[in-house]
């Protein structure tokens, strides 16, 4: 990711925004702190608009359809907590 100080950005914000579309994210700071990122709107949009809901994904699991998985619990007896 290459980073870019703000008044680099700013002069050149064509080449940042060309930079993040063909690169990847480019990071943007300002007084020697990381103060944003800038990514292209693709790859806006794969981070952001997840596919597949959460009973679609936990489908797709291997373990998905096996019903001879065992959970073992432990044998220890109940702790006790002093209050």
């Amino acid at each position: 990711m290459r980073v870019w100080n703000f008044q680099e950005a700013q002069a050149s914000l064509h080449e940042l925004l060309r930079a993040a579309e063909r690169s990847g994210p480019q990071s943007i700071t300002w007084r020697g702190r990381d103060v944003a990122v800038v990514v292209s709107k693709a790859e806006y949009d794969r981070l952001c608009h997840a596919s597949n809901s959460l009973p679609e994904f936990m489908r797709s699991s291997p373990l998905y359809g096996s019903y001879d998985i065992e959970f073992v619990r432990g044998t220890s007896s109940i702790r006790e907590v002093v209050l």
